[in-house]
């Protein structure tokens, strides 16, 4: 699997479990993620591949902030809980 600096991913394992994340760089092992508030631009969770899934989304995190990165992952989520909502009815 390929992941890109800036892709939106899901965390589907550990105490994490559920979070959304952006992607800031990967190794032949390992994705590191960040999400602004526990896990910062500076200093990404590294985290195996097969334990995120990928999204269709990514966001362009060159001059991003940890605000502005959990700004933008929190409107992503509200617009996926809207999409999926809307889909029940």
């Amino acid at each position: 699997m390929e992941y890109t600096s800036g892709m939106v991913v899901i965390s589907s394992a550990g105490h994490d479990s559920g979070g959304w994340f952006v992607v800031t760089g990967a190794d032949e092992r390992y994705v590191y993620i960040a999400d602004g508030k526990e896990r910062k631009l500076a200093s990404p969770k590294r985290k195996n591949p097969r334990h995120i899934r990928k999204t269709e989304v990514s966001v362009d995190i060159t001059e991003m902030t940890d605000k502005g990165l959990r700004r933008a992952l929190n409107a992503l989520r509200k617009q996926s809980i809207a999409e999926e909502s809307e889909k029940l009815v």
